[in-house]
């Protein structure tokens, strides 16, 4: 159950250089001409999750991939019950005090979201593994489908837009990773695909007539067909309903996303000051700690969601450039690590890690240069946040498993 691993010192190394940066990034956050005793302090925090998330990432990377994989089943129903907890209990933290997602006692607190990316990727994994062949069908998509819709229901209700987003793209990365079609995966993401392009009649349109092309070319079966067409006309129908159900900030978002120019002093503020904070920053930046509008304190979230636009503003094109080139070497020592990986579980899980960071990366990166529409969704090892880097420590802890368990077969299909 528990035995000596020989670490991946790659993948360790790439983890705690995007660590101490952050937690570089979150001191020089911190350095305003009005004093924020929140943000001033949260470095020193940081550091001492830090410590905790090492404890946890060491205790991670000594449970095998057999224990790991025999423990899924009671850390899905134990992130479940926390959710539901958090739910009934919860409470909000900074700057998503409007959001029911920490639960605690006393002083210590926790996000159960961010622990629920872990126990979904593990929970979908046994399940994929568990297919002799590699799903064919829409029908034999539902089981994986339904453990992740669960937690997904509950982590929307909080309401946590970005955590809901990132177990979509769980859900996807693995799905891709199992072997599952091209085309079938298309046809499961059609309904929502038609919600997002709904807003626009000639896009929605188009989109339908390229829908009833692949499914008249992949030939599901009938049910299956019947049932999709419905959903995505559905999901057409039920998107201006939906739209009017959004809270006003929640709409004016999406707005801000579509036309940067709106309204830049009220809903279209966050986004305008990050791009003036990135774009200042030229090749070089205006030198660590030095950034004048986080100095001044016009960048908003500049410790957690928008701690990118410091980078950018501060270290410039080569300190974004750095930043960037580290994620995509823990990007690329994962996928390595999922390729080597001794069974499919392991490899799906593997892989699954790897697709909730990349979906972080993307929207947060994304959001400060108004290339995604604002959610509230930190930068692996980078934003501020207790929670998110335990989490993130303890993912590193079971892929250094994973990767010291592996035979080395390079290129092998996770399933058959």
């Amino acid at each position: 159950m528990i035995r000596k691993t020989i670490a991946d010192y790659p993948l360790v190394l790439i983890a705690l250089l995007l660590t101490a940066f952050g937690i570089a990034v979150v001191y020089s956050a911190g350095q305003t001409d009005v004093p924020i005793a929140a943000i001033q302090a949260a470095w020193l925090r940081q550091l001492t999750w830090l410590g905790v998330a090492l404890v946890a990432f060491l205790a991670a990377s000594r449970f095998s991939v057999r224990f790991l994989e025999w423990v899924t089943v009671p850390a899905y129903v134990g992130v479940i019950v926390l959710l539901l907890l958090t739910l009934a209990f919860g409470s909000g933290a900074g700057t998503a005090a409007s959001m029911n997602g920490w639960i605690g006692v006393g002083r210590f607190r926790i996000q159960p979201a961010e622990l629920a990316k872990i126990a979904v990727a593990l929970m979908l994994a046994k399940v994929l593994a568990s297919y002799r062949v590699t799903p064919r069908s829409l029908i034999e998509l539902i089981k994986p489908a339904v453990v992740v819709l669960v937690p997904w229901a509950l982590v929307m209700a909080q309401p946590d837009l970005g955590t809901g987003l990132v177990f979509i793209g769980l859900f996807f990365s693995m799905l891709f990773w199992a072997g599952v079609p091209g085309p079938l995966l298309l046809l499961a993401a059609s309904p929502i695909i038609s919600l997002v392009l709904a807003g626009s009649t000639g896009l929605w349109a188009a989109w339908f007539l390229l829908l009833l092309a692949v499914v008249w070319w992949y030939k599901p079966y009938v049910v299956e067909g019947v049932a999709l067409v419905i959903a995505n006309v559905m999901m057409g129908v039920a998107a201006p309903i939906l739209w009017e159900k959004l809270k006003p900030h929640q709409r004016e978002r999406l707005l801000v996303f579509l036309d940067p120019s709106r309204d830049p002093q009220a809903s279209g503020y966050q986004v305008a000051q990050s791009r003036i904070a990135i774009g200042s920053g030229g090749w070089t930046g205006k030198g660590y700690t030095e950034g004048s509008q986080k100095r001044l304190a016009f960048l908003p979230a500049q410790h957690t969601d928008f701690i990118f636009a410091v980078v950018g503003e501060e270290l410039g094109f080569l300190g974004v450039a750095a930043a960037l080139t580290l994620f995509l070497f823990l990007f690329l020592r994962v996928i390595r690590v999922a390729t080597r990986a001794s069974d499919s579980f392991a490899s799906l899980v593997a892989f699954g890690l790897a697709g909730s960071w990349f979906v972080h990366v993307i929207i947060n990166v994304g959001m400060t240069i108004n290339l995604t529409p604002i959610t509230g969704i930190p930068l692996p090892f980078f934003s501020y946040g207790g929670s998110f880097l335990l989490a993130c420590w303890i993912a590193v802890g079971m892929l250094v498993r994973i990767s010291s368990e592996g035979r080395g077969r390079a290129g092998e299909l996770p399933l058959g």
